[in-house]
């Protein structure tokens, strides 16, 4: 398992060495397999606005995001998740996904952007990664990469979505995260100001899949006033560990038309 990992760093770190410069996309043009792709619909834009960034493949690995990965067993439970994510999406328009748990700690951060990361590979959609958590950013954290700026400067001093998103030298995938913590989180992600935000992220490209990692349901009001702007929730549930009743009372401050399924991490 650990050399399997190890190869699939090596080979994950050859491919971040092609991004190296700014609006570059992450490929090998000579490469016989990006020509196959190309011929079979493979969707790969230039990320010319977005400030550029390299992660460090050892880094991400051991904080478990390891669905960009080949030869990882845990990619393709990713992969699984992802298909079935499509299956009950396409054709409908919703491509806004909230990712979400009852309680703390049952890793609901990890999930969203390992799922960013696997539909990174898909070939007809491209993903923007969001951090919603606003009390508590973590995404830039687990990718090892700076957060000066987030959706909170957006929403609260108006910066420009162009000055949030960040390319992490993986192709088809950016990110916004990171920005000082906000405690009245509530409201500003109920506020127009973010109603403006998902409708622009959500009609600008249409093969884009937009990911909001957000707090906990159980552990104050954001998801209650977060979750009626989205398409889509998906609840992660820690086997082992989240009590039942925690996970029903979780669902009823849930619209249940709108919950895609559950995750059930650490199984």
């Amino acid at each position: 398992m650990i050399n399997k990992i190890r190869e699939a760093i090596t080979l994950f770190n050859k491919r971040l060495d092609t991004g190296k410069k700014e609006s570059r996309v992450l490929s090998l043009q000579n490469n016989p397999e990006e020509k196959v792709k190309k011929k079979a619909g493979w969707i790969s834009p230039a990320y010319s606005q977005s400030r550029t960034i390299h992660l460090d493949p050892g880094f991400i690995a051991g904080n478990r995001c390891l669905a960009y990965l080949d030869n990882v067993p845990e990619a393709e439970a990713y992969r699984v998740l992802r298909t079935q994510v499509l299956q009950r999406t396409q054709g409908s328009g919703s491509n806004t996904i909230m990712v979400t748990s009852a309680l703390p700690g049952e890793g609901k951060t990890l999930t969203a952007i390992n799922l960013a990361f696997t539909f990174a590979r898909e070939f007809q959609h491209t993903v923007l990664l969001v951090d919603g958590d606003l009390r508590q950013q973590s995404i830039h954290k687990y990718l090892g990469c700076a957060g000066e700026k987030g959706l909170i400067d957006y929403l609260e001093d108006g910066s420009p979505v162009s000055e949030l998103i960040t390319w992490p030298g993986i192709e088809k995938m950016t990110l916004i995260s990171g920005g000082c913590s906000f405690q009245e989180s509530a409201e500003i992600l109920g506020s127009p100001r973010m109603k403006e935000f998902i409708s622009d992220m959500k009609g600008r490209y249409s093969e884009r899949y937009i990911i909001f990692d957000v707090p906990p349901i159980l552990t104050g009001a954001d998801v209650l006033t977060f979750a009626p702007l989205v398409d889509m929730v998906v609840v992660v549930v820690q086997a082992g560990k989240t009590p039942m009743d925690d996970v029903k009372k979780a669902l009823r401050f849930l619209p249940k038309e709108k919950i895609l399924g559950f995750v059930l991490n650490r199984c």
